[in-house]
């Protein structure tokens, strides 16, 4: 006679708490299964972003990085470089990762990384999932292009095994993937300025979720390096 029971076990992967089934099997053995294999193993979405007060993602890293809609503020950030943005960075582009990003995004990064390779070797070598009804191939591999019903397959990518998404600029498609709740984690870096204009992370697919911070530092400069986790729905209530 086989008996079932149900534990609830909170594991060390952000507190989050999975039903696990322990089925006994009669006198000779038993079987463990997760309910939702899925939190154990899914690859999680990360957005990284360099980002303004008042929320302008566009043109961070150079003059000419982004100059679409008029964009003349280009290269914000290196006037507030110190050692502990470096090492942020350089912590980021050192761990394991897949690349997603938008066609735009693709379009600037291609040519420059591709010839220097010595600043950041993970970029080259981590496979490209690219966003991109236009464009099939290209010479920046490995690249997998992404068209059509782009969110349903990226939640497809997420069931995969392989590193961590990690998302760069791509303002356009970051509405798509928070828009279908596909954003596990912001990694921001804020930055004491407010550009006026410019592309922004939360556009028009922002949806309401609850994040908790997970990390925090503060650089010399004033920059605020934040990490926010996905925690479910928003909470609501008064006083009492």
């Amino acid at each position: 006679m086989s008996e079932t029971v149900l534990w609830n076990l909170e594991i060390g992967l952000n507190g989050l708490e999975v039903d696990i089934i322990f089925r006994r099997l009669g006198p000779i053995g038993a079987s463990v299964f997760v309910r939702d294999s899925r939190y154990l193993f899914m690859r999680k979405i990360n957005v990284l972003e360099f980002i303004s007060l008042d929320g302008v993602i566009q043109g961070p890293g150079g003059q000419d990085e982004d100059t679409s809609d008029g964009f003349e503020l280009g290269g914000w950030m290196w006037p507030h470089s110190d050692s502990i943005s470096s090492g942020a960075m350089k912590e980021c582009m050192e761990m394991p990762f897949d690349l997603l990003i938008g066609r735009k995004t693709f379009d600037i990064w291609a040519p420059y990384w591709l010839e220097h390779n010595e600043v950041w070797p993970g970029v080259n070598t981590a496979t490209k999932y690219v966003a991109s009804n236009t464009i099939t191939s290209h010479k920046w591999q490995p690249t997998i292009f992404l068209n059509g019903d782009v969110a349903s397959k990226i939640a497809k990518l997420k069931d995969q095994d392989g590193p961590d998404l990690h998302v760069y600029g791509s303002s356009n498609l970051l509405q798509t993937l928070m828009k279908h709740g596909l954003v596990d984690a912001f990694w921001l870096k804020i930055y004491p300025i407010t550009l006026g204009k410019g592309k922004r992370l939360f556009g028009d697919g922002t949806i309401p979720a609850a994040f908790k911070l997970s990390d925090c530092t503060i650089t010399t400069k004033g920059v605020i390096i934040v990490n926010y986790e996905r925690a479910g729905v928003v909470p609501i209530g008064g006083p009492k």
